[in-house]
């Protein structure tokens, strides 16, 4: 259902990683990109309806001027939103690239 709401936003090249794992502070990423500050916002109003939707509550960081903003949707879901340039920068999927790669849509 989250991913379905980060495409239904247009985010572009949504990945989710699998760490349950590899990492104790989470048990999945979302990565993707966003073309836009505006478009960044709009993703997150969405999720944390999404989230809210089910008793939770989600948290970002970060803003779009920095080219990633990180949200905590609780249940060990972390979604990372970077524009392509700071994607490309951090590299997220190469980190952790023992992680299994459960879903991309391109």
């Amino acid at each position: 259902m989250l991913l379905d709401v980060l495409v239904d936003r247009q985010a572009e090249d949504v990945v989710l990683l699998d760490l349950t794992s590899l990492a104790a502070f989470a048990d999945y990423f979302v990565v993707a990109t966003v073309d836009n500050i505006r478009q960044g916002r709009a993703v997150i109003d969405a999720v944390d309806l999404a989230v809210s939707v089910d008793g939770g509550s989600a948290r970002a960081e970060g803003n779009g001027d920095d080219g990633w903003i990180l949200i905590d949707c609780g249940a060990g879901v972390l979604v990372h939103l970077f524009s392509l340039e700071m994607r490309a920068y951090y590299n997220l999927e190469g980190l952790w690239s023992r992680a299994q790669e459960v879903v991309r849509i391109q």
